[in-house]
């Protein structure tokens, strides 16, 4: 047999072995549902998650590049990571709708929208959703690395990660298969990208206090990042309107150094605290 075709078997079961895994250890008992909670949660998501989705990506092109040592090998085991990873979804979302019989006949997303856009678009366009798993990988071990230094640099706010970054979807009564795969990846990368948010409130209203120029750009961000209206200086404005700011909202090493209208800084009357 060839070696990157014994490498996809290979990979494509470990993965599918994964995935057993995670549906068994729940039934374990009292400790089987602990740790299945604890895979939940950052941080024992986070490692649940790179064995699906950033190991396969790894170790597929060194073991691939391990037979001539060449770029082309390098290329193949990387495909041989990723087709692993397609093949352990698409059997995983077979076997969990066959183990799941009496949710196909009622009402499904993936039903729904395939009689919206035509079944061949959803499905394309859902798998192209997943070319943003390294992106969103990326993100979060910049939220690893990145951002905890500024917590004791500056004193950034910290952020228990597992209130963010957690699936839940799967407690959704109805959702098997094609849906519930999906809607946990989302569940997943949602929050992600609201943790990294969050994080860069506070490092746009700490370092950069200043509106933006476009105002169409303005009234885009602002949701994202409602400093912009509520004490970022004027985009006309000068130096001293930007230094006014910061003296304002920062009261020195030893204080909240949170973005302006973080939750910290209210009290219960929603008015900021000294």
């Amino acid at each position: 047999m060839p070696p990157l075709l014994t490498l996809y078997i290979a990979m494509s079961l470990a993965l599918l072995l994964g995935a057993g895994l995670l549906h068994l250890i729940p039934k374990l008992g009292p400790g089987g549902k602990a740790l299945s909670a604890w895979f939940c949660r950052a941080p024992g998501l986070d490692i649940m998650i790179a064995y699906f989705t950033v190991v396969p990506m790894i170790v597929g092109p060194i073991l691939g590049a391990h037979y001539h040592n060449a770029w082309w090998d390098w290329l193949a085991g990387l495909g041989v990571g990723v087709g692993a990873q397609v093949t352990m979804v698409m059997a995983w979302t077979v076997l969990h709708e066959l183990a799941n019989r009496k949710h196909l006949k009622g009402p499904r997303i993936v039903s729904n929208i395939n009689r919206r856009v035509g079944r061949v678009r959803n499905h394309t366009a859902v798998w192209a959703t997943a070319l943003a798993v390294p992106v969103f990988a990326i993100v979060r071990l910049s939220e690893y690395i990145v951002y905890p230094p500024l917590t004791w640099l500056i004193k950034l706010p910290k952020y228990k990660s597992g209130d963010w970054v957690n699936v839940s979807r799967h407690k959704f009564e109805g959702l098997v298969g094609h849906d519930l795969i999906w809607c946990l990846y989302c569940d997943w990368m949602t929050g992600i990208w609201s943790l990294g948010t969050e994080m860069l409130r506070n490092v746009e209203s700490f370092w950069c206090p200043i509106r933006f120029d476009s105002t169409k750009k303005c009234e885009n961000c602002k949701i994202d990042f409602p400093d912009l209206d509520n004490g970022w200086a004027p985009s006309d404005g000068s130096m001293a309107d930007v230094d006014k700011a910061l003296s304002a909202h920062y009261p020195g090493p030893n204080g909240d150094n949170s973005w302006f209208g973080h939750p910290a800084r209210l009290t219960v009357e929603g008015k900021e605290t000294d």
